[in-house]
């Protein structure tokens, strides 16, 4: 018996099992399915797509999507602790203001930007030093980039040139323009929330980490969450928890859970044979961030070729070198439209040639441009394939099925194309190996349906106001929360692993009782 079974050691995860066990007199167990985080590879921060289909990534795909000809899309997810910040590419981004205001203006109290930046600042240790919109002192280190290619200033340069604004802090102030992205590193190494919340918990008598263990649905009696099924091997047995089950799988698999659970759209869980306990939009509502990659042949020394003995050697004893890069150093922000109100585009760039999702090996030096959706109105679905708790959800994201998302892409790319061809990037920039056949804006489509790629931020299966409620306890059932990305109403504007961790937080916060800070 703990006091709180919390299940996913994921980003969320791991923030929760250290915040919680702060008190010596609440016990924690924490469960992953995934092995533990010892790999030697995923402290190298240039390594992160070479975790793709391994072990330590549940490796989901999408099912045939309607918008994208019937393709599938790769979608993966961390599977050891730390979770997807284990494998991802470390980006520290928050989203716009206007992000966090929009879900307490839709119902989401206490979510708001001011009630959220102090658990942002908290969590967060900026080598820039503290600030009204920073924090230092927290467990997650923010750093600026130890390497930064020749490549990436071009594209800076070249963002300039087509009238984006210089912006040195994409988390300050404004949102808007172009810049070097800051990173959640260690001394040049991948610093996952498991490296800064979890190890230096671990030896807390309070707490209990389980890896390799499979939960299969969460108990629930007389209307109450008691505790989880857990599958180790091929032994199943219960594990019983006193005061709260939390839900910190994902969002693919905490939708998962609770309708193996027998929470979710009763009329979809009868046929499986699993008995309805709470008739909520579970698995609803999905939202991701998709990519389109302009890449190009160059003359210049990419990235691909960093793996040399000598830079890692550089990088474990000095913290230093190429491949300290998380590959897309440069970022920009910008609006496809002059009536909004805030950027609706994201552009990730890195000196690497990145196709096929980023699955394809570079046989060229090339570098890469991928305007970004950051609010898609395409809405997904993830649910149950049957009963059985280990087959893979069905995950369909719908991705560019609205009129909106296609025209907001066509002009996002448009705007890329013209980054691209100022002149600090001509003058690099070779054949394309990943670009539209024509201007038009059916080439540009066309080129935008075989090329998009998830950039892995699915949030909003579980959402605060549907699933949740404002303090995240699941509707209907007694001591049952849901924390991690899946509670987002809608989408950040931004990477989504630092408003995760936030989340996480102000959960702690919130299932403790303690004020926030």
């Amino acid at each position: 018996m703990y006091d709180f079974v919390i299940v996913g050691a994921g980003s969320a995860g791991c923030v929760l099992a250290a915040r919680l066990t702060a008190d010596p007199d609440v016990s924690v167990l924490l469960i992953e399915a995934g092995p533990p985080d010892s790999a030697p590879e995923i402290k190298i921060p240039m390594a992160w797509p070479q975790h793709f289909k391994t072990p330590l990534d549940w490796d989901y795909a999408t099912e045939p999507e309607p918008g994208l000809d019937g393709r599938r899309r790769n979608l993966p997810r961390g599977r050891t602790l730390g979770g997807s910040s284990s494998i991802n590419a470390m980006i520290y981004m928050r989203g716009n203001p206007a992000d966090y205001d929009e879900w307490a203006g839709a119902g989401a109290r206490g979510w708001g930007w001011d009630d959220v930046l102090p658990y942002f600042k908290r969590s967060e240790d900026n080598e820039r030093g503290a600030g009204d919109l920073h924090g230092a002192g927290g467990p997650l280190k923010v750093r600026d980039l130890r390497f930064k290619h020749p490549l990436m200033e071009a594209v800076l340069d070249a963002a300039a040139q087509a009238g984006h604004e210089r912006n040195d802090d994409v988390n300050g102030p404004s949102q808007d323009g172009f810049g070097w992205l800051q990173v959640t590193q260690d001394n040049g190494l991948r610093q996952s929330t498991a490296d800064a919340y979890l190890h230096p918990a671990a030896e807390r008598p309070n707490l209990t980490v389980m890896t390799g263990t499979t939960v299969t649905r969460v108990l629930i009696e007389d209307g109450r969450a008691v505790g989880v099924e857990v599958l180790n091997g091929q032994e199943r047995s219960e594990v019983r928890a006193e005061r709260e089950v939390v839900l910190s799988a994902g969002t693919y698999n905490s939708p998962q859970l609770l309708m193996l659970s027998g929470i979710g759209h009763s009329a979809e869980l009868a046929p499986l044979g699993i008995a309805p306990v709470a008739d909520l939009p579970v698995g609803d509502n999905l939202q991701d961030h998709v990519f389109f990659g302009l890449v190009y042949q160059t003359d210049e020394e990419s990235l691909s070729t960093a793996g040399t003995p000598e830079n890692i050697a550089l990088l474990f004893g000095e913290g230093r070198g190429p491949l300290t890069s998380n590959i897309a150093e440069a970022t920009g922000f910008y609006r496809t439209a002059p009536d909004l109100t805030a950027p609706d585009i994201q552009v990730h760039a890195g000196a690497v040639m990145l196709v096929e999702e980023g699955l394809g090996a570079p046989v060229h030096h090339a570098f890469t441009v991928a305007p970004t959706l950051l609010r898609p109105t395409s809405r997904g679905r993830v649910t149950l394939r049957g009963p059985n708790p280990t087959a893979k959800p069905r995950i369909l994201h719908n991705y560019l099925t609205t009129e909106e998302d296609r025209r907001t892409v066509v002009r996002a790319i448009r705007q890329a194309l013209e980054i691209v061809e100022q002149p600090a990037l001509a003058k690099f920039r070779g054949a394309p190996i990943s670009a539209p056949e024509g201007t038009d804006d059916d080439s540009i489509l066309r080129f935008a349906r075989c090329t998009l790629s998830s950039i892995f931020h699915p949030v909003g299966t579980c959402a605060i106001g549907a699933v949740v409620d404002e303090d995240l306890r699941v509707k209907g059932v007694d001591g049952l929360r849901v924390v991690d990305a899946s509670v987002m109403p809608t989408i950040v504007r931004g990477n989504t692993n630092a408003p995760t961790v936030m989340i996480a937080e102000r959960a702690a916060d919130l299932i403790a009782g303690r004020t926030a800070p």
